[in-house]
C-alpha cells in the first residue's frame, strides 16, 4: 500500500545535528500515522517518536524528548526528524515506518517499513 525510503544519515560528532527523511510513494501519506524507529547492532529496535496524521500530535521516547522533533509534510510525502544534540548512543540504524490504525498507535501498530538509514555518532 505504501513504499517508504530513507535518506538523511550519515557520520556526525557529539553535540552536532542530521535531519533525516522518509520520502513515501503508493498510498496518500495523510492515511497513515508515522514513526521512527531505530536499531543499534546487538539490540533490538527500539521506538523513537510518532506523529499523526495531520502533524499535530506528536510523542516521543524519553532518551530522545527535547533533542529529537518529528515532523511531516503530507503535500510532499515526506516525514522528517530533526536530530540535534546528537550523542553516541544514538548511533544506529533508522527505521521510518507507517501504520494506518487509531491514535496513539501501540508498537505493534506499524505495517509498513523503509530499508533504513545510518547514523553515527562519533564521541
Amino acid at each position: 500500500q505504501v513504499q517508504l525510503v530513507e535518506s538523511g544519515g550519515g557520520l556526525v560528532q557529539a553535540g552536532g545535528s542530521l535531519r533525516l527523511s522518509c520520502a513515501a510513494s503508493g498510498r496518500t501519506l495523510s492515511y497513515y500515522n508515522m514513526a521512527w524507529f531505530r536499531q543499534a547492532p546487538g539490540k533490538e529496535r527500539a521506538f523513537v517518536g510518532a506523529v499523526s496524521r495531520s502533524g499535530g500530535l506528536t510523542y516521543y521516547a524519553d532518551s530522545v524528548k527535547g533533542r529529537f522533533t518529528i515532523s511531516r509534510d503530507n503535500a510532499k510525502n515526506t516525514v522528517y526528524l530533526q536530530m540535534n544534540s546528537l550523542k553516541p548512543e544514538d548511533t544506529a540504524l533508522y527505521y521510518c515506518a507507517a501504520g494506518g490504525g487509531g491514535w496513539p498507535p501501540p508498537s505493534a501498530a506499524y505495517d509498513y517499513w523503509g530499508q533504513g538509514t545510518q547514523v553515527t555518532v562519533s564521541s
